[in-house]
Parts: C-alpha cells; sequence; structure tokens
C-alpha cells in the first residue's frame, strides 16, 4: 500500500528531479534513451518547435528494453522521429552508451566526428532524470551550456503512462541516491540537496521502496 505520506513525499522528489530550466535554442538536441519512448517525442517537438536544428538518440540497451526496442534504443528514437516527420538528415544515432556517463562522451565524440561546432545542448531525458543527466553533463561536458528538459507532466500523470506506481517511487529514490552519491565518484557535479527532500528521501527507502538502490557506493553513472 502507498500511503498519502509516501506520495507526498514521492511528488516532492519529483519536482526536485526536474530543472525548470527556460527552454532557449540550442546547438543540439540529444535524446538519451531509455524505455520512455516520450523523450523521442518531445525531441521531435522540440525540434518542429526550432529550438535544436540537429536530434541526437544516444542508448544500446538495457534489460529493460532490450525485448521491445531489440534494434537499441537510439535506433528505435531515430525511426520514431523520422516517423514522426523529422527528414532522417536531421538525426544522429549513437548506439552503444549504456549508462548516463556514456550517453554524454558517446555523444559527444560522435558530434566531433560529424563535425558539429556545439556551444550548447538542449538536453532531453525522462521528467525524474532530468537533474542526473544535467550534473553528468555538466561534469563531463562543462565547456557547453546545457538546458535540461522532458516531457511536461505530473507525478501522476507519468504513473498512469507507466502503469507501476511502486516501480516509478522506487525510481525516483533510486535516481536521488545516484545524486548524492556520484559527485564523490567523479560522475558528475554536486547539487544541493534541500532538507525537505532529503528528509522525504529518508521515509521513502524506510517505507521500503529500494528496488532501484544501488548495493554498493562504486557502480558505473
Amino acid at each position: 500500500m502507498i500511503t498519502t505520506q509516501d506520495w507526498e513525499d514521492a511528488r516532492r522528489i519529483w519536482s526536485y528531479h526536474q530543472m525548470g530550466h527556460a527552454l532557449k535554442p540550442c546547438s543540439v538536441a540529444i535524446g538519451l534513451g531509455s524505455h520512455d519512448l516520450g523523450v523521442a517525442d518531445t525531441s521531435v517537438d522540440l525540434y518542429k518547435r526550432g529550438l535544436a536544428p540537429l536530434l541526437l538518440f544516444t542508448g544500446a540497451t538495457s534489460p529493460t528494453t532490450r525485448e521491445w526496442m531489440p534494434r537499441g534504443e537510439a535506433v528505435h528514437y531515430r525511426e520514431r522521429a523520422v516517423e514522426l516527420g523529422v527528414p532522417g538528415s536531421a538525426v544522429l544515432v549513437e548506439p552503444r552508451a549504456r549508462n548516463t556517463g556514456e550517453n554524454i562522451h558517446f555523444a559527444r565524440d560522435v558530434l566531433e566526428k560529424e563535425g558539429v561546432e556545439v556551444a550548447s545542448v538542449l538536453l532531453i531525458s525522462k521528467p525524474y532524470e532530468e537533474r542526473r543527466a544535467y550534473a553528468t553533463a555538466r561534469k563531463l561536458w562543462p565547456e557547453v551550456e546545457i538546458v535540461s528538459a522532458s516531457t511536461p507532466m505530473t507525478l501522476d500523470e507519468y504513473v498512469n503512462s507507466i502503469g507501476d506506481a511502486r516501480l516509478v517511487i522506487d525510481m525516483l529514490v533510486g535516481a536521488l541516491q545516484r545524486l548524492m552519491i556520484y559527485p564523490d565518484q567523479g560522475f558528475m557535479i554536486r547539487q544541493p540537496v534541500p532538507a525537505d527532500v532529503s528528509e522525504a528521501y529518508q521515509r521513502l527507502r524506510q517505507a521500503g521502496f529500494t528496488s532501484r538502490l544501488l548495493a554498493t557506493d562504486s557502480p558505473s553513472s
């Protein structure tokens, strides 16, 4: 059972994970691969609004996506973008990355090889991964401006789209744990965590929302 307090804590963490950046035109839009095809849809929407002249999708597969994205997350995202009307010439693919750090490293490599000059990046992720994506990119690509974006939606809307409330709360808790421990391992810049968010995190851990927590403090980003 998910209590009223659990939902309040989850909403507090959900809000914290989102950066609230004002959208602006950038050199390129990078969509981070995942189980959420909404990342591709939002990338297309931002492209069509003129916020980036080029899309780059990055991501291999994971246990979550292997069955229904067998060609890789980035490839399926590209197919979705072309299906929605983006010219194939405006979509690059990076098919190897298996974590956020590799998303940034490998996407940067692709853009350099293509001769794309990058001063700013519109970084598109799942709603609860905005802050993690931003903090990782700022660490690994400090010389460019990062504008973090995701599909505009509430926690309730996202839960409805996934169909598993407990899993979503587990993912919120897991993403926050990484924001707290990864800076010490050099994977991302440090993000201040407000006291009320930290307290919500501890309550949800104690309530058993732990399936996405790391067992050790030395994973890859």
